[in-house]
């Protein structure tokens, strides 16, 4: 269901008070949370966390929690209501990450514009920490392209609070989501529409992405990531972000790739890509996970494939 109706000021005062409360939350995978949530004691919520955690629907005879939460809740919009199971059920999810909460949205993501969060998240968290860590260049200019509910943008703006920090996205929930997540990291991130880079000008010192990478059947934008094995977004990020770095600028993607047969399909498109930009690139490629989305192995699109790898791709412009 679209998050187009929420109350950006309520569900932040509603995140806000439960950051102020120490709510926490790691949020699985689909397919674990699917398992957990089916448990016959898992039915219905019995706390704050199985509500916007868990995605569980609660009684409404029967509540889980205050009713100032409620009221926050039913203030936010983020409220669906089931009539003949007398029970609610929440929209977004709030999920923890670094000391920060991020708002994204309800399991299960089924709709095109839902806003994804999950494993891939802290290990996209944990590559850019690496990549900042090591870094001795000043930034003045960041973007995280297709930031999603902003995490990678907000990791940016809490390093360098001088710089000007752009998320974007073409997903209007996902920006809404930004401003709302970066408000209640206390930083300043730039929320805009933009397909790749096409909407926002000049150059950057650091570009970061962790786009959709799966060959989706229902082709879910923030999901699919085109061609036969869903890595057709990635190579254009990587093009586009090759024309736009400043010189010692660099690109920190986070992907995946499709490996068959023990071959990288994946590496041999951003070889052929980075030795023939005409500009000079120092590279490193590897993999952070080799066994990623399993569940995939068993559709159609991937039944030629043994395993897709989670990669981390790092350029730097030398020259």
């Amino acid at each position: 269901m679209s998050l187009s109706f929420i109350n950006e000021n309520e569900l932040y005062d509603l995140a806000l008070t439960l950051k102020k409360d120490g709510y926490h939350f790691v949020t699985i995978t689909p397919a674990s949370i699917e398992r957990v949530n089916s448990r016959a004691e898992n039915v219905w919520a019995k706390s704050i966390i199985d509500v916007l955690g868990w995605s569980r629907p609660f009684s409404v005879e029967k509540l889980p929690f205050n009713n100032e939460l409620l009221d926050l809740m039913k203030k936010a919009g983020i409220l669906v209501e089931n009539k003949d199971k007398k029970c609610w059920k929440s929209l977004v999810r709030i999920s923890s990450l670094n000391n920060e909460l991020f708002i994204h949205s309800a399991f299960p993501t089924e709709n095109d514009d839902s806003v994804f969060f999950g494993p891939d998240t802290y290990r996209f968290a944990r590559v850019i920490k690496s990549l900042l860590n090591n870094r001795k260049n000043p930034v003045h200019r960041g973007v995280d392209i297709g930031c999603g509910a902003g995490p990678g943008a907000i990791l940016l703006a809490k390093a360098y609070p001088q710089a000007e920090i752009f998320g974007v996205d073409i997903n209007e929930n996902a920006l809404r989501l930004t401003n709302i997540n970066s408000r209640l990291a206390n930083v300043n991130v730039k929320a805009q529409y933009s397909d790749l880079l096409k909407n926002v000008d000049g150059q950057f010192d650091i570009i970061i992405s962790n786009p959709p990478y799966l060959n989706d059947p229902l082709q879910r934008k923030y999901r699919h990531g085109g061609g036969n094995l869903g890595s057709q977004l990635s190579f254009l990020i990587l093009k586009a972000s090759l024309e736009r770095l400043y010189l010692n600028g660099v690109l920190l993607l986070y992907t995946a790739s499709a490996i068959i047969d023990e071959k990288d399909i994946f590496y041999e498109e951003v070889r052929h890509l980075i030795e023939n930009a005409g500009t000079s690139f120092e590279w490193t490629y590897g993999e952070i996970d080799p066994d990623v989305f399993g569940e995939e192995l068993l559709c159609h699109n991937y039944s030629h494939v043994d395993r897709i790898a989670a990669i981390e791709l790092i350029v730097h412009k030398t020259k």
